[in-house]
């Protein structure tokens, strides 16, 4: 199960929990789902029953109560926990990881789109200054994600201005230069130094395009040795791996609502960061794509190459939007 098709889920508990009279509110637009917080466990958590206390007049225990037989019983959902004030935490099925993986490869580069800007036309009004412009170029992109139409004006009175950068970018290059100006949050100043350029660890613009090239080296490096990737057998394995798996399903879960929370609230540098979490999981989980020695492929190796597959789809398409390029070779 995804993150969108596990909001879903959620909000049919919900519709389930009004129709029997269980609840009276609303039904919400959406149920933002997230990996769990401190204190959580699970897959995924939801604050929906904090969402829905004030207007059910009740208290978010009561709603988490109320809810939880409902989300419990659904198809795809293993258990459902409730901490803190009234979280929800979810863990998913055995099929979830396969799930995931299939749908990023199935969806490419559109993996994350969503329509919560449906219909709206987000109004860009820029200063005429290089981080602001190349800011607004690429909220146009990330907006459209989510359904919605981006357009940038050089107009009065000004509702985005990022901090400028303190010197020109443009000796770093085009890629390092819009990552110098993109990744810092707005109300930071963007470091325009050599740093960027660097092929090394301390780089994360290297390490989420290294990423990127890795995933695509295994893919051949595979193809090499005989077999291509199955996400049907993508699971959580070995308690060797179990940490650096879930920590990359976790990160891929969550692309979705990294974009759409780049895309309402202005902010590309979400987007930047979370392309930095997923290059670091993957480099975490690599190691233990391509079969060793005289080890011959199994499916555990096809799966864990479709997941490595699935985060070099994820990495490329971020870094597009951004408008960076995601070599094959680096």
């Amino acid at each position: 199960m995804t993150p969108v098709e596990l909001s879903r889920t959620v909000l049919r508990a919900v519709r389930r929990a009004v129709d029997e009279g269980e609840l009276s509110v609303a039904v919400p637009a959406r149920a933002v789902v997230t990996p769990p917080g401190p204190g959580g466990c699970g897959d995924y958590a939801t604050n929906i029953a904090l969402q829905l206390a004030r207007p059910a007049g009740r208290a978010p225990l009561q709603v988490a109560e109320i809810l939880r037989p409902h989300l419990s019983g659904a198809a795809g959902v293993a258990d459902v926990a409730i901490t803190g004030p009234g979280f929800l935490n979810i863990s998913l099925g055995a099929g979830a990881p396969a799930a995931l993986a299939h749908h990023v490869l199935t969806q490419g580069a559109r993996y994350g789109h969503g329509d919560v800007l449906a219909g709206q036309v987000v109004e860009l009004r820029v200063p005429y200054d290089a981080r602001a412009e190349v800011v607004a170029d690429a909220l146009v992109r990330i907006v459209a994600t989510q359904g919605g139409r981006a357009e940038v004006w050089h107009a009065e009175p000004v509702n985005l201005r990022p901090v400028p950068a303190p010197e020109d970018p443009a000796p770093l290059g085009p890629d390092a230069a819009r990552w110098a100006l993109l990744h810092p949050a707005p109300h930071d100043r963007p470091r325009i130094t050599a740093d960027h350029l660097v092929q090394r660890e301390s780089n994360p613009l290297f390490r989420v395009r290294y990423a990127h090239a890795r995933t695509r080296a295994l893919s051949r490096n595979a193809a090499a040795l005989g077999y291509v990737s199955d996400p049907s057998h993508v699971s959580h394995e070995s308690q060797e791996l179990e940490s650096q798996e879930h920590d990359l399903l976790a990160a891929l879960g969550d692309y979705p609502h990294a974009l759409r929370v780049a895309a309402s609230h202005r902010t590309p540098d979400r987007l930047a960061r979370h392309l930095v979490v997923i290059a670091d999981a993957l480099l975490a989980f690599q190691h233990a794509v391509l079969p060793l020695g005289d080890e011959k492929p199994s499916a555990a190796h096809r799966a864990r190459l479709a997941l490595a597959e699935a985060a070099g789809t994820v990495l490329a398409g971020g870094l597009s939007l951004l408008g960076i390029s995601a070599p094959d070779y680096l």
